[in-house]
């Protein structure tokens, strides 16, 4: 086990297995923000605190739950002894539409208060049904080419992202369960949130597909969101900025631009389904938030130098158009993703200083020439 004292290195960040220090070292003098700068997304304790949503099908008027319930995970899940455990089968199974009732039945079992956090390996990827195929991004046919409508295309493509968000969640919270006595409960409470979230999201677009004539499968995949957590399986602050910081704040981004191209397809079914889809996923960005500032707080590290650093560190790059709105909502800081907000944010704290340095003149000045007059 680590040691927590050793996580107040400011040149550190919590890892798997030892702390091992970034590689760059952004010193930018705009990543001012610390710990105490935070404004946590107002429905977080709420988001937290509310029943467990059992609304897992799409009715006429909008989400609604299930008049026979499906049990096969209970059967499948009833021999697991811990949240990390459960959060690990679920990795391993295959099958989509199980794959999300087994996640809903482990946050459930775990709010119902009989299960531990626990400590569990994780598997080195999660099980995948053997349709869609995963290819590279090029590969990914056009809608042309897919044999989908556009509005069976784009939905093929959100509920992908929506099965591998079950699957990232999960993931963070078995890999990283060693580190509970620092993490706290909490962190793995928020994160197994998260899955139940996009397990639910995921069974309203397998729905809708089978409405329109499809399924999850009909069209190619590609495997870049399991790559992204793969390449922060041993550093926590790196995990919550690839995935929530970044991938989810970009479903942020596409959502109100999908909920048009279906309106404009004259959907409106599905326009509705993404239009939800897109509002919960406020509370993810906003637990990937609360969470890196805690860790960074945890490091001795300012949260935007750090997020810069691992920007650099793992590649990655952040493109616009940016929802404002929603990501602030969400409490993730303009400046560290827009390079725009930084032009105005360095206008602004350079006029601050500018006005600093007038006043001590000014004050000088004043000084200078009260000690030169006669007394």
């Amino acid at each position: 086990m680590l040691n927590p004292a050793k996580l107040k290195s400011p040149h550190f960040s919590i890892t798997k297995h030892i702390l091992i220090p970034f590689t760059s070292t952004t010193t930018s003098p705009y990543c001012s923000c610390s710990s105490s700068e935070y404004k946590q997304w107002s429905g977080l304790q709420q988001w937290r605190s509310n029943p467990i949503d059992k609304n897992r099908i799409w009715g006429p008027n909008g989400p609604q739950p299930p008049s026979n319930p499906q049990n096969l995970e209970v059967s499948i899940g009833s021999s697991c002894s811990s949240l990390a455990q459960l959060a690990a089968l679920v990795l391993s199974t295959t099958n989509p539409l199980s794959k999300s009732l087994l996640s809903h039945f482990a946050y459930s079992k775990w709010r119902s208060g009989d299960l531990p956090i626990g400590v569990f390996d994780a598997p080195s990827r999660p099980a995948r049904p053997t349709k869609p195929p995963l290819v590279s991004p090029r590969e990914i046919p056009t809608v042309k080419d897919s044999g989908l409508p556009l509005n069976a295309y784009l939905l093929h493509n959100l509920a992908h992202v929506e099965l591998n968000a079950i699957d990232l969640a999960w993931d963070t919270v078995v890999r990283f369960s060693p580190y509970l006595d620092i993490l706290g409960e909490g962190f793995f409470a928020d994160f197994a949130h998260v899955a139940d979230d996009e397990s639910r999201h995921f069974a309203w677009c397998s729905q809708r597909l089978s409405e329109l004539g499809f399924s999850y499968g009909d069209m190619p995949a590609h495997n870049l969101l399991w790559t992204a957590c793969e390449k922060s399986s041993d550093n926590v602050a790196a995990r919550l900025a690839t995935i929530p910081l970044i991938q989810e704040a970009r479903g942020l981004d596409a959502g109100p631009r999908l909920v048009k191209k279906m309106m404009s397809f004259g959907d409106k079914r599905t326009s509705g389904i993404v239009s939800r889809i897109s509002k919960e996923e406020v509370a993810h960005v906003a637990v990937g938030v609360y969470w890196f500032f805690s860790v960074c707080q945890k490091m001795g590290r300012a949260p935007c130098s750090t997020f810069k650093d691992l920007l650099k560190d793992y590649d990655l790059v952040l493109k616009g158009p940016f929802n404002h709105s929603a990501r602030d909502e969400a409490g993730l800081p303009r400046h560290w993703y827009d390079p725009a907000s930084v032009d105005t944010q360095s206008k602004e704290q350079l006029s601050e200083v500018y006005d600093r340095l007038a006043h001590v003149i000014a004050m000088e000045t004043e000084n200078a020439s009260s000690s030169t007059r006669p007394t």
